[in-house]
Parts: structure tokens; sequence; C-alpha cells
């Protein structure tokens, strides 16, 4: 979801050429035999709903190469951290971060909707998330 939220965040703003936004999985739950499932039915009704698609996406999972090909590597929650700090053999750079924390909430989690099954609440911590790093990195609301 937080893929799609950004893209969107930054297309609205005419900004999106600045960015390449994607996503992975730091675990191979969504991957079989080499091929990622799509995004999960109710994830993709939500972003519907903001009137954002997601068509087309399947899971892939993150790489050692991501490392050094992105500025930044942010995760949902603390498991997401450790995989992918463990899949990029650490985190010299300073490059990993949680949603939350740009969004003035460090150290918390975005709740899984797989699990919780709330994927309106998901995709609000998200959307604050996203808008929060805009404002680090100094793209203000337009």
């Amino acid at each position: 979801m937080a893929e799609f939220i950004l893209k969107d965040m930054t297309a609205r703003r005419g900004i999106a050429e600045e960015f390449y936004i994607a996503s992975a999985a730091t675990s191979t739950e969504e991957i079989w035999h080499g091929v990622g499932n799509p995004v999960y039915p109710p994830a993709r009704d939500e972003l519907a709903k903001h009137g954002i698609s997601c068509q087309g996406k399947r899971a892939v999972q993150m790489t050692r190469a991501d490392y050094e090909n992105y500025d930044y590597l942010i995760g949902m929650d603390q498991w997401n951290i450790r995989n992918m700090t463990r899949i990029a053999g650490g985190d010299p750079k300073g490059k990993m971060h949680l949603l939350l924390s740009f969004a003035g909430r460090p150290g918390e989690d975005i709740a899984d909707p797989w699990y919780a099954g709330n994927f309106d609440r998901t995709y609000a911590d998200i959307f604050d998330g996203c808008l929060g790093l805009l404002k680090y990195l100094g793209f203000n609301e337009n």
C-alpha cells in the first residue's frame, strides 16, 4: 500500500519524476516458485476507495543490492527493519527507517492489516507516514 500511496502523493504534487518508488517483501510468504502474488484484495480495495490503482503489482523480495540502489529503505514495522538489516548485511549508512518515524511517531509500527483486518486504519497510518516523509525531504504539501 505504501508504494502506491507515495506514488500518488508525488504524482499529485508534480514531483513524481524526482523519485523512484518501489516496494519489496522481506520474506517469501507471498512469492511462490519465483512468482509473487498480486496485491492482497482488501488492500487493493482500500487503495481503490482513494482512487489509487495498484494494477499489475506482484510481490518481489528485497535483495542485498537494494541497499546500494536506494537512498531510503522504509519498513512498516520492527520485523521489516530486522529482516531488511539481515538481507542487506547491516545498515552502515543509516538508510533504514520506520515509516511512522517521519510522522513524529518513532518506534511505532503500522499494524499489519493481514492480521488486524483494519485496512482503513493502515491506510491512514501509511498516508501520515508518507506525508511526513515528503515533508522531511523538503516537499511541502501543495
